[in-house]
C-alpha cells in the first residue's frame, strides 16, 4: 500500500514538474527568436485579415455574427498565436489554480525576476545568489545577515526600502553598513523619531537618520492687522532673539503693512532652429496677443490650479529661450509650470516641425541661482513690506537714533552693495531670515539664493522724527503643499503660522500669505540688525550670545 501511494506522489510530482516547467516556447520545436518571430507575423496577419472582412460586411450590411469557414479558421489562429504570445503559464493559472507549493515557487521567481541589477563588481556568481538574498530579505532574515550582504556589495543600499517594506528598518541596516564600511561612527546622529515612509519618494532617498536644528520662535509681528508667531529653524546665535527685537519695534509702532503685487513661477526651456531667422519667427508667434489665448489654453490643461500669465523670450543666435510664467494656487510650482511647458512644447512641435527642443530648462527661468531677470521681472510672489518706526521706539528699542539708521542704510546696503556689485543684494542680511523659515515650514532651501534678492530703504520722515522703512522683495518663492511642507514637524511650523496646507476657498491665498510673512519677518530682522551696527552692539552681542562655553575637546568625534 505504501508503495502504490510512493509511486502516486512520484507521478503526480513528475506530472507537476513537467506543467510547470512548460513554456510557451516550446509550442513549436523551433528557436525560440524564430517561434516568436513566426507568432508575431502570425497574430498581426490575422487582425489585419478580419479587420478587412468585418469593414467590408459593414459596407455590404452584412450581419458581423455570419462567418465563413476562412473566418472560422481565422479566429482559431488568431486565439492559439495570442495564447502563446501572452504564454501557456498565464493561461493555465487561469483554468488550472496553482497548488500553494507551486505558488509560493511562483512567487520567488517573481521575486528574483524583480530584483534590482546589482554592480557588476560586487554581484553574485549566479542568479541563485540573487534569488537567496532576495528570499532573505523579504522572508524572515536575520538584520546582522543583511547588513553583512550590503557591506559586501550583493545588497544595493538604495534597495532595502523596497525589498524589507519598512522604511524603519531599511534606515537601520543602511546605518550600520555604513559605519563598517567607512569605519566611522554616526553617534550623535539620531535615527529614532523619524517617520521614514514619510520621506519615501518625496524628501530624501537612503536616509540614515536625520539632522537636528533648533527651532526659535520670534514675535508677535504684528502684520495687516493680524499677530505672527515665526517660526524659525537655525543654528545661528542671535538670529532668532535679533528678529524678535525688530518685532517688538514693529509692534510697539502699530505694525507692519505688505503688498503682494505679483504672482508667478517661472520656467524657460531652450529650442534651437536651422537659422536665427526660424528662432525669431517662433519669438514673434509666441508673442503675438492673437496666440496668447491658444496656448494658454493648451498650457492650463495640465493642471487645475497652473494658469498662464505671460511668455517673454530672448534670442541668442539659432536659440530661442521660452520663459513661461503661470499661477500655481498654493503650491510652489515648479513641477506645475514644467508640466505645462511640456505641453505647450508638444504644441509647438506641430506648429515649428523644425524646431528641436534641447532643454525644458535654459537657465532663463532662473532657478536657484542669482540672475539679473529675476531681480527685474520677479519669480514666485513679489511682495514689499514697510512700517514707520516711531523716533522714541528707535532710541528705546533698537538703542540708536534714526539720522544713522538712514545714513549707515544710505552707505551699507545701497552704496556698499553697488560698490561690491550684488545682484539682488541691496540689503544687510535677508538671506539668513529667508533661509531660517524656509527650513522650518518645509520650503526648498536652495531656493534662498533668489527668494533672498531684496532691497532695504530707509529715509527719515515727520520732520526726522520717525523712520520709515520698507524691504522689497521680487523673488519669493513658497508653498504650502507638496515636497517637504508635508512632513510632521513642517506641517507643525506651517500650522503656527495658519497657512498649513492648501485653502479650498481661495486657493493660492495660503501661499501668499507665507509670503507676506516671509517678508515681514526680514523688514524686522533688517531693522534690528541695522541698528546693532549703527549702535555698535554687534561684536559684543556676537560675543555674548554666539559662542558656547563647553570644551569642544572633550566631545568625542
Amino acid at each position: 500500500m505504501e508503495g502504490r501511494l510512493r509511486q502516486s506522489k512520484s507521478k503526480a510530482s513528475a506530472t507537476a514538474d513537467e506543467s510547470s516547467s512548460l513554456k510557451a516556447s516550446d509550442a513549436v520545436s523551433l528557436p525560440v527568436y524564430l517561434t516568436n518571430a513566426f507568432f508575431f507575423t502570425v497574430f498581426f496577419s490575422v487582425v489585419y485579415f478580419l479587420l478587412l472582412r468585418w469593414r467590408e460586411k459593414i459596407r455590404n450590411s452584412t450581419p458581423l455574427h455570419v462567418v465563413s469557414l476562412s473566418d472560422i479558421g481565422a479566429i482559431v489562429t488568431f486565439v492559439a498565436s495570442f495564447i502563446y504570445l501572452v504564454g501557456i503559464g498565464f493561461v493555465q493559472s487561469i483554468i488550472i489554480p496553482r497548488a500553494p507549493d507551486e505558488e509560493e515557487e511562483f512567487e520567488q521567481v517573481m521575486v528574483k525576476e524583480d530584483s534590482p541589477k546589482l554592480p557588476c563588481a560586487a554581484a553574485p556568481k549566479s542568479d541563485d545568489d540573487i534569488l537567496k538574498i532576495c528570499k532573505k530579505i523579504e522572508v524572515s532574515a536575520d538584520d546582522e545577515e543583511i547588513i553583512k550582504s550590503v557591506v559586501e556589495g550583493k545588497i544595493p543600499s538604495y534597495a532595502l526600502e523596497s525589498k524589507l517594506g519598512d522604511c524603519r528598518r531599511a534606515a537601520a541596516i543602511r546605518r550600520e553598513a555604513l559605519q563598517r564600511i567607512t569605519g566611522k561612527s554616526l553617534e550623535g546622529l539620531p535615527l529614532e523619531g523619524l517617520d521614514y515612509e514619510s520621506i519615501l519618494g518625496q524628501c530624501c532617498e537612503m536616509p540614515v537618520g536625520y539632522v537636528q536644528i533648533p527651532v526659535g520662535i520670534a514675535g508677535p509681528l504684528l502684520l495687516d492687522e493680524c499677530e505672527y508667531s515665526v517660526p524659525m529653524a537655525t543654528t545661528e546665535g542671535c538670529l532668532v532673539a535679533s528678529t524678535n527685537r525688530g518685532c517688538k519695534a514693529i509692534y510697539a509702532s502699530g505694525g507692519a503693512t505688505s503688498s503682494l503685487y505679483r504672482d508667478a513661477m517661472t520656467r524657460a526651456p531652450v529650442v534651437r532652429f536651422g537659422s536665427a531667422k526660424r528662432a525669431a519667427e517662433l519669438k514673434l508667434f509666441l508673442e503675438d496677443p492673437l496666440n496668447f489665448e491658444t496656448l494658454s489654453l493648451v498650457f492650463n490643461s495640465s493642471s487645475r490650479f497652473g494658469r498662464l500669465q505671460s511668455i517673454k523670450c530672448a534670442v541668442a543666435g539659432k536659440n530661442l529661450y521660452i520663459r513661461f510664467s503661470c499661477s500655481t494656487g498654493d503650491a510652489m510650482g515648479m513641477n506645475m509650470v514644467s508640466k505645462g511647458v511640456q505641453n505647450t512644447l508638444d504644441f509647438l512641435t506641430n506648429q515649428f516641425p523644425d524646431m528641436d527642443v534641447m532643454g525644458i530648462s535654459g537657465n532663463y527661468c532662473s532657478d536657484k541661482k542669482p540672475a539679473a531677470v529675476n531681480w527685474i521681472e520677479g519669480r514666485g510672489k513679489s511682495v514689499v513690506c514697510e512700517a514707520v518706526i516711531q523716533g522714541d521706539i528707535v532710541n528705546k528699542v533698537l538703542k540708536t537714533d534714526v539720522a544713522s539708521l538712514v545714513e549707515l542704510n544710505m552707505l551699507k546696503n545701497l552704496t556698499g552693495s553697488a560698490v561690491a556689485g550684488a545682484l539682488g543684494g541691496f540689503n544687510a542680511h535677508a538671506s539668513y531670515i529667508v533661509s531660517a523659515i524656509y527650513i522650518a515650514t518645509g520650503q526648498d532651501p536652495a531656493q534662498n539664493i533668489e527668494s533672498s534678492h531684496c532691497i532695504t530703504m530707509m529715509e527719515a520722515v515727520n520732520d526726522g522724527k520717525d523712520l520709515h522703512v520698507s524691504v522689497t522683495m521680487p523673488c519669493i518663492e513658497v508653498g504650502t503643499v507638496g515636497g517637504g511642507t508635508q512632513l510632521a514637524s513642517q506641517s507643525a511650523c506651517l500650522n503656527l503660522l495658519g497657512v498649513k496646507g492648501a485653502n479650498k476657498e481661495a486657493p493660492g491665498s495660503n501661499a501668499r500669505l507665507l509670503a507676506t510673512i516671509v517678508a515681514g519677518s526680514v523688514l524686522a530682522g533688517e531693522l534690528s540688525l541695522m541698528s546693532a551696527i549703527a549702535a555698535g552692539q554687534l561684536v559684543k552681542s556676537h560675543m555674548k550670545y554666539n559662542r558656547s562655553n563647553k570644551d569642544v575637546a572633550n566631545i568625542k568625534s
